[in-house]
């Protein structure tokens, strides 16, 4: 009776199947519980197994440990790097597995570890512990760097330490880009350095590239084709008896010419028309008052003996230096006369011996609009790079390559001298990066991803290129010139080391990639910072999970 009145009663009939209820429901939430912590140890590890993947790389890269060294190594460095230990178990060591470079096949590092935690909630269904793993693996090598450094050697670099600073962080860098390569090749490094022009080599002068004049009439600096317009008009009277030993034509000349001793670049200046050696005879102008143009070429003097030439009359008439000459009468009646005349002609060869041999190397601004093109110069002369005999021609640049000692070498050759052309900077950079170019680069290979990059460094604003000194007219073709650079996939880092109060470069912010590659220095020692972190950038290794 009692029991039936038990088991009709309804009363608190919720409760009993609340508790049986709640026994699966804190079951789920412990389980989430469990599962959580799991999780987070998982992404502790996970982490640290990438960041390990990525040092090895490094480390091999950079010499500082073999392959042997693999296990070890990447076991402390994850134990080393995993942060839960509070709450997790790392399970015996790391798992390292190298795979060596295999034809066009990359190095790879995989790392793989296990862990668990024990558990709080679902120890109560029977599992006391969680178990978790992760694995990364680092591969490197497929991407190949080739970069150009184009860096101002123009007169203002020799103030505040600027040049100094600059060849400490260019040579920092190679040693830093050279030491992610695993093989030759794997990086690329050219020199551009610029003033107003660049110096291609002198030894190029017989390159068919290389343009020495240009059309008919028209006289460029540095043409050695034509006779210089310049000095047609600057012939002086009597220029017929002008020959060996007579005084310079051109020493008083408006223009500011003399005469030297021969038509190599470094000769000396002289009063007298040689009359002995390999030159007797020649005329041969010096360098203009205004530094703009150098001819490397003379005028020769040949015996016409076919009649006689009147030097001069009045008393103040003489024969001077020259030879087969006499004077006759006195007073306003005397005259002088020269039996022998001297016909000239403008010489590019002496002997056989071209005489372009003694350019030094450097090009101004190709014509427009190929200045601001990667074009391939032809047997259009306007496509060609043309000479010019710049006195403050930079050291000559260098095409990719990965002869550190060499790079290295040049760059501290390098001396301030000049005016400011970016432009001219900018556009050889580019160069070296084409295949079709004076410097070609290596062959590319479709196993293979490029990352092409041009730092371009200056410490000022432009002021002079071929055309003009118009800083807006240059840096409007600057600006032309970086908008193409980029539209052919290059990355542009620009630097505007500004120690003297100048206005930020507009042109030169502009010309960077992204915001984050243009820097702006107020001190010489920014600079050693600034290529640092270009570096590590440049050096950074891709991690595939």
């Amino acid at each position: 009776m009692l029991f039936a009145r038990f088991f009709r009663d309804r009363k608190g009939g919720v409760a009993p199947l609340l508790a049986l209820g709640l026994i699966p429901l804190v079951g789920a939430v412990g389980a989430a519980i469990d599962y959580s912590r799991a999780a987070k140890a998982r992404t502790s590890l996970q982490a640290a197994l990438d960041s390990a993947a990525l040092m090895l790389s490094r480390d091999l890269s950079q010499g500082t440990i073999t392959a042997s060294d693999i296990p070890t190594k990447a076991d402390k460095y994850v134990k080393g790097l995993f942060t839960d230990y509070r709450d997790a178990a790392l399970n015996g060591n790391v798992t390292a597995t190298y795979t060596l470079p295999n034809g066009g096949s990359t190095p790879t590092i995989q790392l793989t570890m296990s862990g668990q935690i024990q558990t709080d909630f679902m120890r109560l269904a029977g599992f006391p512990n969680m178990n978790f793993n992760a694995n990364s693996t680092a591969t490197w090598g497929n991407t190949k760097l080739r970069v150009a450094m184009v860096l101002d050697n123009t007169g203002s670099m020799a103030q505040s330490g600027k040049m100094t600073a600059m060849q400490t962080a260019a040579k920092n860098l190679i040693d830093q880009l050279s030491a992610t390569a695993t093989s030759s090749g794997d990086v690329y490094i050219s020199i551009v350095p610029f003033s107003r022009d660049v110096n291609v080599g002198s030894s190029n002068y017989s390159q068919s590239w290389v343009r020495f004049g240009g059309q008919a009439g028209q006289q460029e600096n540095g043409d050695w084709a034509n006779e210089p317009a310049s000095l047609v008009s600057s012939k002086p009277n009597g220029w017929s008896t002008t020959g060996p030993g007579s005084s310079c034509p051109f020493s008083n000349n408006t223009n500011g010419f003399r005469c030297t001793t021969g038509p190599v670049n470094g000769s000396s200046n002289t009063n007298t028309i040689p009359s002995s050696g390999t030159y007797s005879g020649y005329i041969c102008p010096s360098i203009d008052s205004g530094n703009s143009s150098y001819y490397n070429g003379c005028y020769d003097s040949v015996a016409d003996p076919s009649g006689n030439v009147q030097v001069c009359t009045g008393g103040s008439c003489s024969c001077g230096t020259r030879s087969n000459c006499s004077c006759s009468g006195s007073g306003s009646n005397k005259v002088c006369t020269q039996t022998t005349k001297w016909t000239h002609t403008w010489r590019n060869y002496n002997n056989g011996i071209n005489l372009k041999n003694s350019w030094n190397g450097c090009v101004t601004d190709r014509d427009q609009s190929y200045d601001v093109q990667s074009t391939a110069a032809s047997t259009d002369y306007t496509t060609q790079f043309p000479a010019d005999q710049y006195s403050l021609c930079p050291v000559s640049m260098t095409g990719l390559s990965y002869a550190w000692t060499t790079l290295k070498s040049k760059i501290d050759s390098m001396t301030p001298n000049g005016n400011t052309n970016q432009a001219i900077g900018l556009a050889w950079g580019w160069q070296t990066l084409l295949q079709s170019s004076p410097f070609p680069a290596p062959a590319e290979s479709s196993s293979y991803n490029y990352q092409k990059v041009i730092i371009l460094l200056s410490d000022g604003l432009n002021t002079q290129n071929r055309w003009t000194t118009s800083q807006s007219t240059i840096d409007t073709r600057q600006a032309t010139l970086c908008a193409n650079v980029k539209a052919a996939g290059i990355t542009l880092y620009t630097i505007q080391v500004n120690t003297g109060g100048d206005p930020t470069s507009t042109v030169l912010q502009n010309c960077a990639s992204s915001s984050d590659k243009f820097f702006m220095l107020t001190s010489a020692t920014q600079v050693l910072t600034a290529f640092d972190t270009i570096g590590a950038q440049l050096s950074k290794l891709r991690i595939s999970q």
